[in-house]
Order: structure tokens, then C-alpha cells, then sequence
């Protein structure tokens, strides 16, 4: 059995004073935490929850009204039927034994309740979390045998279990991996909450007592980490510390019947701006969806870690009728499939190869390559995983499928290392999750398209039972297509280097055991070097720029700005104070080569300014300045700060007083940029593209995303972008035009 292997975080963070009528005890930040129910109310309940407990399933929309579907976290009353029937047989069967052999789902566990729970390191109080994980793996494993087997005495045990905590805990302190204590074991004693809410021998009072403790102790430091991440910079904390703290937060708001902590979280998993939402999470999709996970040049504990988290999230998620699995087209499955292959032997003892780009954060780690520490490690996750994707949405998952089934049958609590990360995740899944096979996969689905090199890159996603995949271009939407290409398998790519330039539709068909299958949706990907947005700048009145190419790209003159003089007719005026121009929000959402030039007529030297900022805050934008403060203009584009970013510099400053033509160009990895027609500076090891900045909704010329940064004073004219980039002589006849 190999053991798993989780490092102890590193992280430390801010020191924090002792509050004065707890010095000899607690931290302050402790203090504020344990007396949370001193601002929050309880969940209140009692004897009606009981009578409620066969609630029917009513998918609930953002913002919706409870109830709630019960049980609905992990497990829904559908799902316990299943096991109900399926344990006695393989492979349910071979995961019941390793529950029920587990020393936590014994009627002999008796709990060990603290009055405080300390996990890291404060100088004062000896770390006794331990404590804590194990009882709550104790709870989750005999209320599960229960509700398994039907045998009370385990129902009797998991109750006692949780009553004793409800009436000791007062608070979880420690340095700042107390978070991770509140955040793992409070998603994990929801979990076991939520199975015994339907036990007639749990009183009512008891009931209402363990939420409050979950509501008033547990979410309190979650709901503030999700705030505020101790006031770090965003980038500083790994995923995995915002996954356990939004697992927490939605489980709490099933468990206590809030639909505010339900939304809390799925808001932040689509919307956050730290690591933990999937789109920071999943850091960089290669091609066929390979999604390079945030933590996977860190070490592989963590980063499997990750996916045992978000898909613990995503199925609490599902069983209250929200779809997160699906989020952003199945980003989440992106990065299991990456983190399971990565982790999987491929022959012999040689691991599969996975692409790697460098990723880097505030606290400057610099991963340059795939983290071979931890390598192969295991988390009973994949069982999960698997069976969501391939048997209830028939899609392809070919890396978890072989990890679920190189585990099976799956242990929990404590069976794969004896020590907290034997405890970071509940197991048990081939019992839990495991489906019957369905008799079809799905067609292909989620395919799209980019343009790199001048070559058009395609992914999708295949179905379960397809052997071979199709791709077939055409001119007009809906055909007649050609093929390009059959008989692909992995990974699920095809990179088309012969599209002619204008507007190309894809699809792609599977062979399947029943034949071909339906095409999948049609992607739109437009080749060569069309203009994307033209601002000229001539109106000289009014607060509108026209975007001349007629898409409807218009700039709004904001704060001041104004018309003066131009280099051709007129040009928008930039106060260097308060204006600026405002351009529509996406508009770079499926752009990847790309050139965009300008003229510019820069009144006075400050370093910072912004001839463009093309973001959605500090974590993913784009953008030119004429000088940093290091003295030279320079290009950059991150997704995740200022630390991440990759750039274009120049060896000095643009000139003042007077029109300068700028222009940058991004060919596949090579970026190139040009003063006055002529190449000046240029990166060939670039990765991002700007449909890799996702949603943008704060596009501006002569404003930067950093509010600490001067707005650009002068004047800009004829702002163009081009889908592809230019070539030399194209740049330079656009200068000498």
C-alpha cells in the first residue's frame, strides 16, 4: 500500500497581537473567531428538521429559496439506496470491507473532544488537531456504516461523537494553518452532520447545538479567509487553502439550511479572485484539455490534493442541482485529467509525460518544471471524478478512469498515511461513488479553437466508449465539411495548419462500437489578419469613438478625456489625472495571435502610465506602458499578477512631445514590439495569449489596472488590434501609411 505524503505548509503568516483579556491563552484573531456567534446568529431548527427529513430534490438557483435537497452534500438519499443495494458485491464490496475493518467505524471509538483545537505553530500551545481529524473521520465512517447496514449502534456512535464536540469546542487557533483545520474537518464533520440529520435518536436540541457549533466556530474563519486571506496578496496562499475553506462555507449552508453560505461559495468558485476558484486553480489548459494544475510544479501531495477538494465541492454543489462539474467547460475535469496522468505510471516506472508552463506568484517560488516530489501519490478521490464524468455525463476521462481503478477498491480515514493528510479527504468512494456503467458515451462536445503560429489549435472532449475521433473544417456555419483528419485519439487535439484565411467552422465526430456518432457543437475560429477593432479617433466631439470595422468595439471617453489635434484628423486627449477610454467588456475573449499599434504622443515623462490596460483587476490583464521604473517601455500579460507576468521590454523609455507609432505583435510563442515601423524588442518564450485573461470587464486606454499607477498623459490616435500578428513589412507599412 503506498503511503500518501503531504509537506507541511510553509506558509507563515502576518503575526497578530494577544488580545488582552485572553493574553495568557489565545491569539486575538482566535479569540474573534471562537466568538462568533457573538455576530452570527445560530441555525436555529429542532424537532420540525426531523419531520422534514425526506425533503424532496428542488435544484436551487443562486440567490433561491431553501429548503434544501436532505441528505444533499456527499451523499443524497438516492445515492445511499444505491449502496443500500450494491455493498454485498463487487466493487462496493471490496471498499464496505476497508470501512468497516477502519478502527474509526468501531463501536470501541470514543472520542477525544478539545475545549480548543491548535493546528500550526503559535509558541505557545502544543499542536493537538489530531484530535479533531480523527474524530471526525470516526463520526463520517460510522454514521456511513449506519446508513449503509442500518445497524444503530453506529448511529449511537457517530452521535456521540458529535455531541461531545458540540458541547466542548470552543475555538480552532494556532498559526495560520488554523484555517486549514476549520476549513478541511469543518466540510468533513458537516458531511457526517448531514448523514445523521435523518437518525430519530439524534435529539433535536443536540441537532441544533453541533450547527451552531459549525455555524459559529467553523465558518466564521472560513468566511474571512474567502474575505480577506489574512491580508495577503491574492496569489500568496495555494488553491488548496481557499478549496477547504469554500467546502466548508457550502457545506455549513446545506447542512444549517442558509441559502446566503450556499451562494457565498458557488459565487467564489465562479467569481474569486483567489487560487482556489477553478480559474486560477486550473492555471494554463494545454491542447485536449490538459489543464496544469496551480500547484503542480509545488509538490504532488498538494496538487492531488487539489482535485480531491474541488471535487468534493462540485459534488455538494450537484446534489442542491448546481452543475460546478460543467463550470467553464468542465475546467475542473481539465485539471484531474492533468494532475491524474501526471501522477500515473505509464510503463515500467516511468510516469507519463505532462507539458509544463512556468508559474510563478508573490511569494516568487519560480516553477519552471513539474514537481517530481510526492510523485504518484494517492488520495481516494478519483472514484468520484470518474464516475460523474464517464457514467452519468458519457464523457471521456481516460487518466481518471485509470487512476479510480488502480485504486480501487478506496479506504478513507487514515488508511493511506497515518498522519493529517490521511485525513484531508473522506475515501470511501468506490462505495460512495461508483455508478453502474451506462450503454453509450456522449458525442463529442466542448470543442473550440485558437489561432498560434497562424495555425489554427482545436480541443474538445470525447466520449466514453469512442476509439477514434473525426475533425472536418468548413467555410460556411453548418457545411458542406471537409475532413482534415481521422483516427485521433490522444489527446483528444488536432492543430490545423493549412486553414485558409477568413472565417473557419469545425467539428468533430467519434467512431463509437455503433458507428459514427452526431457532430459535436461547431466552433468558429477567424484565420489570418483581420482588423478586430479600429478607433480613429475623428469624431473631435462628443464622448463616443466609432470602431470603424462596424463589430461594434467602441470606445467611451471617460473622466475628462477629450479631442485635440491628432496624428490624422483628431485624437482623444488624456488628462493624465482622470481620463481615459473605456472599451467593451470580452473583447479579447477568443483573440490569440494578435497585433495592436497606435499612435501616441506622450506629453511628459512619469513612469507607470498605461497606453492600454486590457484586464479584470490585478490578476489577468494585459497591457503597454511607455516607461517603467526601471526606465524602459515594456509590454506584459499575466494571469495571475504582477509576479506571473511575461514580457516585452524595450531598453528605454518612448520619446515626449512628440507622435510615436507602437505597435506589439504576439506569432504563437514570439512576441515581438515595434517603435516607428521597426522591431525593437522581443520575447520568444511566450505562453499566454489574451483569451487566456478569460472574461474581461475593465478594458481601458491611458487607465491601468493598479489604482496606485498615474493615468497616461497625452494624446492617443488610430488604436487598432488585429486578430494575428503582422508581419515585419506590414508593421512598418502601417507606420509609413
Amino acid at each position: 500500500m503506498k503511503k500518501l505524503t503531504r509537506p507541511a505548509d510553509d506558509i507563515v503568516a502576518p503575526s497578530v497581537e494577544l488580545e488582552t483579556a485572553l493574553a495568557q491563552h489565545l491569539s486575538r484573531r482566535s479569540f474573534l473567531y471562537s466568538l462568533g456567534a457573538l455576530a452570527l446568529a445560530g441555525c436555529g431548527g429542532g424537532a420540525g428538521e426531523l419531520a422534514a427529513q425526506a425533503s424532496a430534490f428542488a435544484p436551487r438557483a443562486a440567490g433561491g429559496p431553501t429548503p434544501f435537497a436532505h441528505p444533499g452534500l456527499l451523499h443524497t438519499a438516492a445515492d445511499f439506496t444505491r449502496m443500500q443495494q450494491k455493498y454485498t458485491t463487487s466493487p462496493w464490496l471490496g471498499s464496505w470491507n476497508l470501512l468497516t475493518a477502519n478502527s474509526h467505524a468501531k463501536t470501541t471509538y470514543f472520542p477525544s473532544a478539545q475545549a480548543w483545537v491548535y493546528r500550526g505553530d503559535d509558541g505557545v500551545h502544543a499542536q493537538n488537531y489530531s484530535k479533531l481529524y480523527n474524530d471526525v473521520a470516526a463520526a463520517y465512517a460510522c454514521a456511513l456504516r449506519w446508513k449503509v447496514s442500518g445497524e444503530t449502534v453506529y448511529a449511537d456512535k457517530a452521535v456521540q461523537i458529535m455531541n461531545a464536540w458540540s458541547s466542548t469546542l470552543v475555538g480552532i487557533a494556532g498559526g495560520s494553518d488554523a484555517l486549514l483545520a476549520s476549513g478541511i474537518y469543518g466540510y468533513e464533520f458537516a458531511n457526517a452532520g448531514e448523514i445523521m440529520r435523518t437518525y430519530s435518536g439524534w435529539a433535536a436540541a443536540d441537532q441544533v447545538s453541533f450547527k451552531n457549533m459549525m455555524r459559529n466556530i467553523f465558518y466564521p474563519m472560513c468566511h474571512d479567509f474567502l474575505t480577506r486571506h489574512n491580508n495577503a496578496d491574492i496569489t500568496h496562499y495555494w488553491a488548496n487553502w481557499d478549496l477547504c475553506a469554500m467546502c466548508a462555507v457550502v457545506a455549513i449552508g446545506v447542512l444549517c439550511d442558509d441559502g446566503a453560505l450556499f451562494d457565498e461559495a458557488v459565487d467564489y468558485f465562479k467569481n474569486g479572485a483567489g487560487n482556489g476558484a477553478p480559474a486560477q486553480a486550473v492555471y494554463y489548459m494545454h491542447p485536449g484539455y490538459l489543464g496544469q494544475w496551480q500547484e503542480s510544479g509545488r509538490d504532488q501531495g498538494h496538487n492531488t490534493l487539489g482535485i480531491a477538494l474541488m471535487g468534493a465541492f462540485c459534488e455538494m454543489a450537484w446534489n442542491q442541482g448546481v452543475d460546478l462539474y460543467g463550470y467553464d467547460n468542465n475546467r475542473f475535469l481539465a485539471g484531474a485529467e492533468y494532475v491524474a496522468k501526471a501522477n500515473l505510471i505509464e510503463s515500467g516506472t516511468t510516469y507519463y509525460t505532462v507539458p509544463f508552463v512556468s508559474y510563478n506568484n508573490v511569494d516568487n517560488p519560480n516553477h519552471t518544471a513539474l514537481s517530481l516530489n510526492s510523485r504518484g501519490n494517492l488520495r481516494p478521490c478519483w472514484a468520484l471524478v470518474y464516475n460523474h464524468y464517464v457514467y452519468r455525463k458519457g464523457l471521456a476521462a481516460p487518466y481518471s478512469k485509470k487512476f479510480a481503478l488502480q485504486m480501487t477498491p478506496e479506504g478513507g480515514g487514515g488508511y493511506y498515511d497515518p498522519n493529517s493528510g490521511g485525513y484531508d479527504q473522506l475515501g470511501y468512494g468506490t462505495l460512495t461513488c461508483t455508478l453502474d456503467a451506462i450503454a453509450g458515451g456522449a458525442a463529442p462536445s466542448g470543442l473550440s479553437g485558437y489561432v498560434s503560429a497562424g495555425a489554427v489549435v482545436l480541443s474538445w472532449w470525447g466520449g466514453a466508449y469512442a476509439s477514434g475521433y473525426t475533425v472536418k473544417r468548413a467555410s460556411l456555419p453548418g457545411g458542406p465539411y471537409t475532413t482534415l483528419q481521422t483516427g485521433i485519439t490522444d489527446l483528444l487535439t488536432y492543430t490545423d495548419t493549412t486553414a485558409p484565411a477568413g472565417d473557419c467552422y469545425y467539428v468533430v465526430t467519434a467512431i463509437t462500437p455503433s458507428g459514427e456518432t452526431g457532430p459535436s457543437n461547431q466552433a468558429l475560429v477567424v484565420t489570418g489578419v483581420p482588423l478586430h477593432t479600429h478607433l480613429a479617433f475623428d469624431a473631435g466631439s462628443g464622448a463616443t469613438a466609432t470602431d470603424s470595422t462596424g463589430l461594434g468595439h467602441t470606445g467611451t471617453l471617460v473622466g475628462g478625456a477629450s479631442w485635440a489635434t491628432g496624428r490624422k484628423n483628431s485624437a482623444v486627449s488624456l488628462n493624465g489625472s482622470a481620463g481615459y477610454v473605456s472599451l467593451p467588456s470580452d473583447l479579447l475573449i477568443d483573440v490569440g495571435d494578435f497585433t495592436i499599434a497606435a499612435w501616441v504622443y506622450w506629453n511628459a515623462s512619469r513612469n507607470r502610465e498605461r497606453i492600454f490596460d486590457l484586464g479584470s483587476g490585478t490578476g489577468q490583464y494585459l497591457f503597454l506602458t511607455p516607461c517603467t521604473n526601471a526606465g524602459f517601455a515594456r509590454f506584459a500579460i499575466t494571469v495571475n499578477g504582477g509576479m506571473g507576468e511575461q514580457g516585452i521590454n524595450h531598453t528605454a523609455p518612448l520619446p515626449t512631445g512628440q507622435w510615436v507609432h507602437v505597435a506589439i505583435t504576439l506569432s504563437g510563442s514570439t512576441g515581438t514590439m515595434y517603435i516607428n515601423g521597426a522591431p525593437v524588442a522581443s520575447n520568444t518564450g511566450m505562453f499566454h495569449a489574451p483569451f487566456r485573461l478569460q472574461s474581461t470587464s475593465q478594458n481601458w486606454l491611458g487607465r491601468s489596472q493598479y489604482a496606485i499607477n498615474p493615468y497616461f498623459n497625452g494624446k492617443i490616435d488610430e488604436f487598432r488590434i488585429y486578430r494575428g500578428a503582422l508581419s515585419a513589412s506590414a508593421v512598418l507599412a502601417l507606420f509609413n501609411s
